[in-house]
């Protein structure tokens, strides 16, 4: 099966629909993403509906659910509190419904996913240094854990020195950001993963940035969350 895995979209139309798009067009056999649906971005509702229509697994990431929990909501930056406020008078009963049912851990086709980290997964832990990387493996018992929340990809192996994806070692893969890249590239980014060959590729797409940054200003976001965009950053 050739699994396309997705993560931090953040109510990014444009970006979510390209993404699919190039899903369509590499031929995958199944859609799961790892939250992050809604945050920063313009247009949660549609990201909400083409989520819950295409994808097969998909969990709780920390702005779905600070959607629900005013303590969560404290936790994010300035900017992500304003755009989850105006997400919560944007989506309906429904679609806030289906975010705050989201568990925070799933496992599809013989791979973990989860947010953030497997270890703890609801302190939102960023796996931006070695010992918190190294930590993780106990966590899962599936030879792959697919995780985003950094917005930066990566592949770690329990391996010294392993850089590709092969059979026999375990991995912790972060997929990157669909709607808001943070590795100095503003191309959305999300993984393709083949469960019968074991092999992992980060797939890189352009998408409509200008789009996106025209409908962070019509809504009356902050400024800063347009330009982000548009350095990948």
């Amino acid at each position: 099966m050739r699994l396309a895995v997705l993560s931090d979209i953040h109510a990014n139309a444009a970006a979510l629909t390209a993404a699919l798009a190039e899903v369509d067009r590499r031929g995958a056999d199944a859609v799961v993403c790892l939250g992050d649906v809604v945050g920063y971005g313009p247009d949660p509702g549609v990201c909400v509906d083409l989520v819950r229509a295409r994808s097969a697994a998909t969990v709780l990431g920390n702005h779905d659910a600070a959607f629900a929990d005013d303590a969560e909501l404290a936790r994010l930056p300035r900017d992500g509190q304003t755009a989850i406020r105006l997400h919560r008078e944007l989506l309906s009963p429904d679609q806030a419904a289906w975010l705050a049912g989201l568990p925070l851990v799933d496992m599809y086709e013989g791979t973990t996913l989860v947010h953030a980290a497997p270890l703890e997964p609801a302190l939102w832990t960023r796996l931006d240094a070695f010992d918190a990387v190294r930590n993780q493996f106990a966590a899962f018992d599936t030879a792959v854990c697919f995780v985003g929340h950094s917005h930066v990809p990566a592949v770690v192996s329990d391996t010294v020195g392993a850089f590709k994806v092969r059979p026999g070692r375990r991995y912790l893969i972060n997929v990157g950001s669909v709607g808001q890249p943070r590795d100095g590239d503003p191309r959305l980014s999300f993984g393709l993963f083949d469960t019968d060959a074991f092999t992992y590729e980060n797939v890189r797409a352009h998408y409509d940035v200008a789009r996106t940054v025209a409908r962070v200003r019509e809504r009356g976001l902050p400024e800063s969350l347009g330009q982000r965009l548009v350095r990948g950053a």
